[in-house]
């Protein structure tokens, strides 16, 4: 467990930050009154969430080959199981809060387009980065 400590400490903040909001029970008032909201944030935290993992990955390995099946693994089906896990939990364990297959789905679709952008986008520019680092160094 330090293990996961050491190496994805802002991932596991934003794991316990999905905890306590998943299982919160809010006032109604509280919430905003825009439509579909409620969407859009579990989008968000699902994409925090898997795209963190892909950074805090790929920042651990940027020296390395890098093992891409376990990041798939780890950055992109286990958000989604978790989120799954969290919805039947949700359904059956609390009286405030359902389950949802809409927001399974936001939640898949965040942790999908967070690492398609980080696999597509970040690390090439990571990788881009390094090599440009080691020929400056190698001068």
């Amino acid at each position: 467990m330090l293990y996961y400590i050491r190496k994805y400490p802002v991932s596991l903040i934003i794991i316990a930050i999905i905890l306590y909001l998943s299982f919160y029970h809010p006032s109604s008032d509280s919430l905003p009154k825009i439509p579909h909201f409620d969407k859009l944030a579990h989008f968000c935290m699902y994409g925090g969430l898997s795209g963190m993992l892909w950074l805090e990955f790929l920042w651990k390995y940027r020296t390395q080959q890098l093992p891409m099946r376990h990041v798939w693994i780890g950055a992109l089906l286990c958000p989604i199981l978790l989120s799954g896990l969290i919805e039947i939990l949700q359904d059956n364990l609390t009286y405030y809060r359902g389950g949802e297959w809409a927001d399974f789905l936001a939640n898949c679709l965040g942790a999908i387009t967070a690492s398609l952008i980080s696999f597509y986008i970040i690390r090439p520019y990571i990788r881009k980065k390094i090599s440009s680092d080691k020929k400056r160094r190698n001068r």
